[in-house]
């Protein structure tokens, strides 16, 4: 016992472990997640996504999460995917730990076919998955945070601790009028 099923109700205890992973099914059929209002939630270990690895700093920490089912308001079936935690980024700047936050909540369409998946690609305010009856719970969670990262993360200039950046004052310091000056009375 001890790992939990989705439900739209509660969480029930499952016998069978193999198709969960720290709680969380690996597994769901989008459509029928989404039309019965379905609710899965709860913590995920930072180890446990594969390609975040290439993202971060170290893999320590985990991260909250609910998938949520519903329908919109024009009754199309959707997933509210919700993320929060903390992940350590390379800060760009001084290549030093960066903290960074996440609070992501995305609204994701689901398409029936590709041909609907293709009409609401044109839409630039909806995003848009195709539906699928074997949904990978883990690889849209790890998609999404991937997605929410920033392109260049950098501290705030005040907290960054760059040796470059203090060169930077030193060369900004000496006025290359100054610079040519010594040149002159040198030559």
């Amino acid at each position: 016992m001890g790992y939990f099923q989705k439900s739209s109700e509660i969480l029930k205890p499952v016998e069978d472990k193999s198709a969960m992973f720290m709680g969380v099914p690996l597994v769901i059929d989008s459509l029928d997640f989404a039309c019965k209002a379905e609710v899965c939630r709860g913590k995920i270990a930072i180890a446990g996504f594969q390609r975040l690895q290439d993202y971060l700093v170290n893999n320590s920490g985990e991260l909250g999460y609910a998938v949520i089912g519903a329908l919109d308001e024009n009754r199309r079936p959707v997933l509210r995917v919700d993320i929060q935690g903390v992940v350590n980024l390379q800060c760009q700047r001084c290549l030093e730990e960066l903290e960074h936050v996440l609070d992501i909540h995305t609204e994701l369409l689901l398409a029936q076919n590709e041909q609907e998946l293709q009409s609401f690609d044109e839409d630039k305010y909806v995003d848009c998955i195709l539906a699928q009856p074997d949904m990978d719970v883990l690889a849209l969670i790890e998609d999404e945070i991937i997605l929410g990262l920033p392109v260049s993360p950098r501290h705030e200039q005040s907290e960054c601790t760059s040796g470059g950046r203090e060169e930077g004052k030193a060369i900004r310091e000496v006025s290359p009028f100054a610079a040519l000056a010594a040149l002159k009375k040198t030559h």
